[in-house]
């Protein structure tokens, strides 16, 4: 065929085009010069090559792979299969081949470099035949190993010629080594017997402990010859090729067996790992981290570390909502963290007009009517899956229970797969870089890295902490450019957070739904229990009372069904077991505050939670008081809180271990009451203040059971040396001469 048409391989199954018509070879017999032709509608005809190749309009087929340099059954080569050494080579290939044919390396007149034409490739006074002699000439003349390190050793006068029939387009690729981009022939030693063994032992190595490939290739040995006992021992491919191909067909294979176990399962479930999230509150991940930052405690002003946790829009990345804790966190936290995402964020002191709600379709006016307070900039909805890893809090049955209460799904992520929330592990590092670094008493990414003195740096409290974060979250991080996590329907465009969720209410609209306050109630732990009809009722150990449970209506079992037929429904948070919540069978929007009947009625009980809850009752059990009432538990909850008379129990002799710990349930008490309605919160005194009250008590106590143990007796002198030895009949002194005598019948008073 004509060189301009192409080159075609007359081989079985290739493709030509004549007159416009496809036609497959059927078989080619070169040793008769003959080959013969089938098209699609079943015609087959017998032609000669010679006649082929003189076709007037033979040219080769488009679906032919042969065409773009490939072979049959293989992608095309491309340039970009070449390392970088060898496309410099092929460069200069090429750059040689163009000067051969137009005088010019670059292919043209117009791009010409200084020095060109050469006399020996002037186009205007040199022919082409002339051209490409004096370029076989040239490197024919070229040292071998600078030929050699070029790729010019083998470029001859056939091979100028054969290149400069491609155009320059393709001619990089031609002038490419046909050994660089070879067809990999395979491993002819992996026969279908040893590729059955293989996945036969890849299978068993699945449900396996973890074994090195040494037993791998023994198990592939083991099982070829009990199936195939014919089969060659020698034919069995080594342990080394066994190495080389084990990551070719089931890749590096570097987790751990448990991991690669459930990846496997959820592989064979058809469960797929890709996830498309296309609308604003469609998955939300949360997540929690120690705060890199030491706080200080309102209490003792010791310095503490807090907890983040963080929830994530995997849609518009915006961070709705977060919380800080002292010390870990809990299922309450984290319940209270998804009613936190539903809610708009109140407007605080300090932020300007610019921190407020500038979202457009949705006026701010119009939020601010239905949440009662002015809306900041951050996006708020109702969360449809919940994605979280598998520490303790998430798994935790109560919030499992409030998240079904709020709707949403739960997608937990698998174990050890940052990968299934990376958002919310690349937030914590950015606010890492773009925060935290920056605060005093940053504690670094880990000891080695920690400051000299991050405790004695700290200064900002727990709530100026939060205060911070939330305006960090408003004013920088809605704003910030997300870079690599443009949206698919604008790939390279530049995108915010907050541009991104204005973007979702213009497509697909936004829905406002703003809940009612007694969604905190919803969210807390529920506790199925029958009314005392003179003490109330009893959860987790302890009586709570009020005056409501007197009505008729209580006094008869619940008309409840199901299985907790008969019993009604309390709600407790665990960070605050001062009081429970139970809601009235009528009035459902209406709660009912019930008191621990152990607190005093003239005066408010410093706030213990679950865990004090739990040590009070314990030393109950172990002193075996057995009280008749909670009255009598007072004294052995002060005791533990740390408020009795002994100096060694004072708050400052406290280690500093027990003053973090009654600062984390102060702390986690006034979150408590924060998350309540305002109308069903009561107050709640100041924590120092009061403790200050205890301990002036407990002191004058002490002051008074010393004074009345010490009244009525009179303090009495211990004798003196003589009266002793006189009362003492059988002690005689030995005197040493008369002086001595008459020494002690002067001073001594004998009766």
């Amino acid at each position: 065929m004509a060189a301009g048409r192409g080159l075609l391989a007359l081989t079985s199954g290739a493709q030509v085009v004549l007159n416009g018509v496809d036609w497959t070879v059927e078989s080619m017999e070169p040793q008769f010069g003959r080959l013969r032709l089938a098209d699609s509608q079943g015609r087959v005809e017998s032609r000669s090559i010679r006649w082929l190749i003189n076709h007037p309009d033979a040219r080769v087929s488009k679906r032919n792979p042969e065409e773009a340099g490939g072979e049959r059954g293989c992608q095309p080569v491309a340039f970009a299969d070449l390392t970088a050494e060898q496309q410099k080579q092929a460069r200069v290939r090429a750059e040689h081949v163009l000067e051969a044919a137009t005088g010019f390396r670059d292919g043209h007149r117009s791009r010409a470099r200084p020095g060109e034409p050469r006399p020996a490739y002037d186009p205007d006074r040199t022919t082409l035949t002339e051209r490409r002699a004096a370029k076989a000439a040239e490197l024919a003349a070229m040292p071998r190993h600078e030929a050699e390190m070029l790729g010019l050793r083998f470029m001859s006068l056939r091979s100028l010629q054969r290149l400069t029939t491609h155009r320059e387009d393709s001619l990089l690729l031609a002038c490419a080594d046909g050994r660089w981009t070879r067809r990999s022939s395979g491993r002819p030693s992996v026969t279908e017997e040893v590729r059955e063994a293989i996945f036969a032992v890849k299978a068993e190595c699945r449900e396996r402990s973890r074994i090195t490939m040494a037993s791998r290739h023994r198990l592939m040995h083991q099982y070829i010859k009990e199936k195939f006992k014919d089969f060659p021992v020698e034919d069995v491919p080594s342990r080394r090729t066994l190495s080389r191909i084990w990551p070719e067909w089931f890749g590096p294979g570097g987790g751990r067996q448990r991991y690669e176990r459930t990846a496997a399962d959820a592989g064979d479930a058809d469960v797929k790992a890709r996830l498309v999230v296309h609308r604003p509150g469609q998955v939300l991940a949360l997540d929690s981290t120690p705060l890199p930052v030491k706080l200080r405690e309102t209490v003792f002003g010791e310095a503490v570390t807090a907890t983040l946790t963080l929830a994530i829009d995997l849609y518009s990345h915006s961070l709705p909502a977060f919380r800080l804790t002292p010390a870990s966190d809990t299922s309450v936290d984290v319940a209270m963290l998804l009613r936190d995402v539903m809610l708009p964020l109140p407007m605080r002191e300090g932020w300007g007009k610019e921190m407020e709600w500038p979202y457009p379709g949705v006026p701010a006016e119009i939020i601010a009517e239905f949440a009662g307070h002015g809306a900041a900039a951050l996006p708020f909805f109702a969360p449809e899956t919940v994605t979280t890893d598998h520490g303790g809090p998430y798994k935790n049955h109560d919030l499992v229970e409030a998240e079904r209460e709020l709707g949403c799904n739960i997608l937990p992520a698998r174990v050890l797969r940052q990968t299934d929330k990376f958002a919310v592990e690349r937030a914590f590092c950015a606010a890492k870089t773009m925060l935290f670094e920056h605060l005093l008493g940053f504690t670094g990414t880990d000891v080695a890295d920690r400051g000299k003195d991050p405790e004695g740096d700290a200064v900002l409290t727990l709530n100026e902490m939060e205060h911070v974060i939330a305006t960090w979250i408003v004013q920088v991080w809605q704003h910030h450019v997300l870079g690599e996590y443009a949206p698919a329907w604008g790939p390279g465009e530049s995108h915010s957070p907050n541009s991104l969720f204005a973007a979702a209410m213009k497509q697909g609209g936004w829905a406002m739904q703003i809940p009612e306050p007694e969604l905190y109630y919803q969210c807390l732990r529920k506790h199925y229990v029958k009314i005392h009809p003179r003490r109330g009722v009893k959860i987790l150990g302890l009586w709570y009372y009020a005056d409501v449970l007197d009505e008729p209506r209580y006094l008869l079992p619940s008309e409840r069904g199901g299985k907790h037929a008969g019993t009604w429904v309390i709600r407790s948070d665990r960070r605050d077991r001062r009081t429970v919540f139970f809601q009235d069978p009528l009035e459902h929007e209406r709660w009912h505050v019930l008191r621990w009947t152990g607190l005093p009625p003239e005066g408010e009980c410093p706030a213990f939670s679950d865990k004090t809850a739990s040590a009070l009752l314990a030393s109950v059990r172990e002193h075996s008081l057995g009280p008749r009432t909670d009255d009598e538990l007072l004294p052995a909850l002060l005791e533990i809180l740390g408020q009795v008379t002994p100096v060694a129990n004072w708050p400052t002799q406290l280690t500093k271990k027990d003053r973090a710990a009654r600062s984390r349930e102060t702390s986690r008490a006034q979150a408590a009451a924060r998350d309540r309605a305002p109308a069903q919160e009561g107050t709640d005194p100041e924590p120092w203040p009061e403790q200050v009250r205890v301990l002036e008590r407990a002191v004058d106590a002490d002051r008074r059971r010393r004074r009345e143990a010490a009244e009525g007796k009179e303090p009495v002198a211990p004798p003196l040396l003589t009266d002793s030895l006189r009362r003492r009949q059988g002690l005689f002194l030995v005197l040493d001469g008369p002086e001595d005598e008459a020494a002690l019948t002067s001073e001594d008073d004998f009766e």
